[in-house]
């Protein structure tokens, strides 16, 4: 798995992040959509903890400072809110136009990547994060 590259990594995000849309879809059809959240956190807290203690990383934890912690918290945090919001906009609208607008947070994070974080927006990446920005809005609309 060392051997994969970052692209190979997010293209495997993708697949997982569909998977996970269609599946949550099913999954609050009959059921309170924070519950399902809950439900889903929890599978996803065993699984996170059971890569972590089967590698051994586990005990990197006390190491951590106090700066990797915040931000760690606050990411955990803003992800916790993101699936809150996330498992409602499926629970009342299709699947198919609820994921598209979920993915205008890629050109949100190269906005504020750029802003925060100094990284460069060239101008391919500006007209490919206005093309995602204006397929999301045609297929949320439409």
């Amino acid at each position: 798995m060392a051997a994969m590259n970052w692209i190979v990594w997010a293209l495997l995000s993708a697949v997982f992040a569909a998977a996970t849309a269609l599946l949550a879809k099913v999954g609050v059809a009959h059921v309170d959509s924070n519950l399902a959240m809950a439900l889903r956190t929890s599978v996803v807290v065993v699984f996170a903890w059971g890569i972590a203690l089967a590698l051994g990383k586990h005990g990197e934890l006390g190491s951590l400072d106090r700066r990797t912690l915040l931000f760690l918290t606050l990411s955990g945090l803003a992800t916790g809110l993101s699936w809150i919001c996330y498992f409602r906009a499926l629970q009342l609208g299709p699947a198919s136009r609820v994921a598209p607008l979920d993915k205008l947070s890629v050109p949100l994070v190269m906005v504020f990547a750029w802003l925060l974080l100094g990284e460069k927006l060239t101008a391919p990446a500006l007209l490919g994060g206005l093309l995602i920005t204006a397929g999301a809005v045609v297929i949320a609309l439409g």
